[in-house]
């Protein structure tokens, strides 16, 4: 014990003991932390064909190198003509040009879903590129979309999910609602499954990234999965108005209910019997 409490006095202790602590800090961290992202691997026959493709379609936006394009803004600050795509992954490319939202029309407070300008070929192709360029997020697998097999449990979850953090944007269905400076939240009815996942995961236009580190990928197929079976119930009570909420049943209340009653009371006050006074 004498020789313990000697060296503990020594002058090189306490660098010992920091060096220690921080080789265990260092461990912990490693065995705890992420693994980080790497670019995917696509076969350069199908890169170098997305490149092409996208120094035609999309550079013009983006850049010849996909950095994007800054423009000067109406009130003198810089503005972005097209977002640099570096790191943006396989699944936004997925995403936006599968549902027609790229390329754009025209430019606009935001894209709106259209028809399909490219091949799935060319799609695959251009996102091969894309993906090239940076580590991003991959696109979905089949086991991450197999929403079918989710449980009455799991279905369940995935409302908790949705109702804490989409509902604020996309109503209580997914019916989708009107946002400031003229932007909206798309509806969710008739969205492919991929989509709705990639969405999540990339944060396309104002809607916040909700990486596998916040939703996990199970969270995520919860998430279609109510989604889904909310959309596939009928209306028990009759006429749904199209889920958009208690706002617009009450809306329809008052135009159709309340406004035809006085209609007909109106039509009372016309039509009923008059007596004259002789």
């Amino acid at each position: 014990m004498r020789k313990l409490s000697t060296r503990r006095r020594h002058p090189m202790a306490l660098l010992a003991l920091l060096a220690l602590a921080l080789l265990l800090t260092g461990a912990a961290y490693a065995a705890v932390a992420p693994e980080p992202a790497t670019a995917e691997a696509s076969p350069a026959s199908e890169i170098d064909a997305g490149r092409q493709l996208f120094v035609v379609g999309c550079a013009s936006c983006h850049g010849l190198n996909a950095e994007g394009i800054t423009t000067a803004g109406t009130d003198g600050k810089a503005g972005n003509y097209g977002p640099s795509l570096i790191g943006v992954g396989a699944a936004a490319v997925g995403f936006q040009m599968e549902t027609g939202r790229m390329p754009m029309a025209q430019t606009a407070p935001q894209a709106p879903r259209k028809a399909n300008e490219y091949t799935q070929e060319e799609i695959d192709q251009i996102a091969a590129y894309v993906a090239s360029l940076a580590p991003g997020p991959a696109r979905p697998s089949d086991d991450d979309l197999n929403w079918q097999d989710v449980d009455p449990e799991g279905i369940s979850k995935g409302g908790e999910f949705f109702r804490t953090n989409c509902t604020a944007c996309h109503n209580s269905v997914g019916a989708g609602g009107a946002l400031p400076s003229g932007r909206y939240a798309p509806t969710l009815k008739n969205v492919d499954a991929i989509h709705i996942y990639e969405a999540m995961l990339t944060g396309p236009q104002q809607m916040p990234v909700f990486s596998d580190e916040v939703l996990t990928p199970e969270d995520k197929r919860n998430i279609i999965a109510y989604v889904k079976t909310v959309q596939q119930q009928g209306n028990a009570g009759g006429i749904g108005g199209g889920g958009l909420g208690p706002v617009v049943d009450g809306v329809f209340a008052w135009i159709l209910g309340i406004g035809g009653l006085s209609l007909f009371a109106v039509w009372i006050g016309m039509h009923g019997t008059r007596s004259k006074k002789r």
